[in-house]
């Protein structure tokens, strides 16, 4: 009688621990369905992906997610929504766009940006914006006639501010009374750039600046030396930039090595 009592908590052992081990494999069981962890894991790294930190608050909202969708899952199934043409080409196309991020995902981990090529590219954009910086003024307007009546109505006195505003048909600067804050020149237009270099503090062009805009009237402010960014600063965006241009020309080499017919 005592082996058969102990037989029997034996197996009530056994099963009791089975259970708890089915328990740790599974978040839940839903209608008989086991419902793994490794679901919420996966939904977890997604969430990691995306930057956002997975706290213990949203971990237990990834398992009442997760739940929620196999209930919903469950149903969809009862209908038959899985065996339509339609649901298998979604199936389809969330495949590819799985498989194609992976591709880029270890294209990525194995041609990394380095140190240098991010200081190389730092380097030539300091060398192409070096030099001085202007601070410039313009009116812009559609006739010579027009640039030219409002030369005359500076030189009597004029506020360019003022005419700026009410008469500069560029609605970026006008309504900043034809401010263009500090720029380097290389970054107009030819005439523009080479009329404004031509002035001196203070200066206003005594003859209307023709470009494929328009007509302009400019004013130069100031001139400083170029206040480029620190390195540091500006790091992390230019490893960005390297890497998409690792990726698209990559994504080039792979279409010009395909066989379209």
């Amino acid at each position: 009688m005592k082996k058969q009592v102990l037989s029997a908590l034996t197996i009530a052992a056994l099963l009791a621990t089975g259970a708890t081990a089915a328990w740790a494999q599974n978040v839940a069981i839903v209608n008989g369905v086991a419902v793994p962890t490794s679901r919420v894991d996966a939904l977890a790294q997604q969430v990691a992906r995306s930057g956002r930190p997975v706290t213990p608050e949203m971990q237990g909202q990834l398992k009442e997610e997760v739940v929620a969708r196999e209930i919903f899952m469950q149903e969809a199934q009862k209908r038959g929504l899985d065996a339509t043409e339609d649901f298998k080409t979604q199936i389809e196309l969330a495949r590819q766009a799985i498989l194609i991020r992976e591709l880029f995902g270890d294209f990525q981990k194995k041609n990394p940006v380095t140190e240098e090529e991010i200081k190389a590219e730092y380097d030539k954009f300091s060398a192409a914006n070096s030099g001085k910086e202007f601070k410039a003024r313009h009116i812009l307007v559609e006739t010579e006639d027009q640039a030219k009546a409002i030369i005359a109505k500076l030189k009597k006195g004029g506020k360019f501010e003022d005419i700026a505003k009410k008469e500069s048909k560029d609605p970026g600067s006008g309504a900043k009374g034809g401010d263009l804050d500090w720029s380097n020149p290389g970054g107009y237009v030819k005439e523009f750039s080479e009329a404004l270099m031509a002035l001196t503090k203070g200066k206003t062009t005594e003859t209307p600046v023709k470009t494929q805009f328009g007509y302009h009237v400019i004013r130069l402010d100031d001139t400083r030396d170029a206040q480029l960014p620190k390195f540091e600063d500006v790091k992390p965006q230019i490893a960005q930039q390297l890497q998409q241009q690792k990726i698209s020309k990559y994504q080039e080499e792979l279409r010009a090595k395909a066989k379209v017919e």
